[in-house]
């Protein structure tokens, strides 16, 4: 990398300028930023191997948050050194072609005045807060950022969430008109896509009370309450899924018991048909053996009378399962 060259991973060096804008910030003046100029917001990607050098040898992190935002698995959690935060959360893949539950990582580190963030992929909750810092009513300071940050995280998942609750109503439409084609295979993605969610969802709910519980001095009471509400969404979501989930579950054995009764009822007509044509084909198994003194061999409507013959015990056997209510 070039002196004073940013590295190639960096998305963007934003210095917020405290009214609801942002302002792009020279990265030849990132070593001498100081925090009364505003809040520095220094976005990368965090695959890029100028990007991990810098944030190993030049941004003055120790290890731990060194290894916490570049760690290629992760899962949410808050953790404090002092005013120092380390926040790793989970949002819902948004991007095109991508399947919702294959969930976009980002990891923060910020001290109340200088927030670094790593992502690997794009998230359009950061895409959103970009927005609200070009039209001037974004984020203010730090705090700001990362409450505004966070709510746009958890925003993103209300419309994939009720996506799952359209198709459940689908599916439970569907089973309501007796129409099982292919509904096994929706139940099941469905259920995956959920399990998928909510593994993550579960542990940032965790990190999320982490947060507000955390004794940071430059997070202020309103912010707190304001991280809390987040959280509450969060656990509303969380609870959505399991309603689904259950509500996937239960038209799952509803969808068994209706094949069950189909494959029954189809059981029950095999049956019944074998019952009344077994008196027939013992019959004409009878009538067809070949040995001598057998009746009607020398009369020519002997063949018409077997089959009346066979013609009535078939509506005979019939007529006794109608009575008895077998079919």
């Amino acid at each position: 990398m070039l002196d004073n060259a940013p590295p190639k991973g960096l998305v963007h060096a934003l210095l917020l300028d405290g009214s609801g804008s942002a302002i792009p910030y020279q990265w030849s003046k990132v070593d001498s930023w100081k925090a009364d100029e505003g809040c520095l917001w220094l976005h990368f990607d965090f695959e890029d191997e100028d990007t991990q050098r810098w944030l190993r040898e030049e941004s003055g992190l120790n290890d731990i948050a060194f290894g916490s935002l570049t760690n290629t698995e992760t899962r949410p959690r808050a953790l404090n050194r002092g005013d120092n935060l380390l926040l790793t959360l989970r949002g819902i893949n948004m991007n095109p072609g991508a399947d919702p539950d294959d969930m976009v990582s980002l990891r923060i580190w910020t001290d109340g005045s200088r927030l670094i963030s790593t992502r690997r992929r794009r998230l359009l909750s950061t895409e959103d807060v970009l927005d609200e810092l070009a039209a001037g009513n974004g984020p203010k300071n730090t705090v700001e950022l990362l409450v505004i940050w966070t709510e746009r995280i958890t925003a993103r998942m209300t419309d994939t969430i009720e996506s799952f609750e359209d198709r459940v109503l689908a599916i439970e439409e569907r089973l309501l008109n007796e129409e099982t084609a292919g509904i096994r295979m929706e139940l099941a993605n469905l259920r995956k896509q959920i399990i998928s969610l909510r593994r993550y969802l579960s542990p940032q709910r965790e990190a999320m009370n982490r947060l507000v519980a955390e004794n940071l001095s430059w997070l202020d009471d309103l912010n707190r309450l304001r991280l809390r509400e987040i959280n509450d969404r969060l656990i509303r979501h969380i609870e959505d899924m399991d309603e689904v989930r259950d509500r996937a579950v239960l038209a799952q054995e509803e969808h068994s018991s209706r094949i069950a009764e189909q494959m029954n009822a189809r059981s029950y007509l095999f049956t019944i048909a074998a019952v009344i044509f077994l008196p027939l084909g013992f019959l004409t198994g009878l009538m067809g053996i070949n040995v001598g003194g057998m009746p009607g061999i020398d009369n020519e409507y002997a063949f018409w009378i077997v089959v009346v013959l066979c013609v009535f015990a078939g509506l005979g056997l019939t007529l006794i399962f109608k009575m008895r209510r077998w079919f």
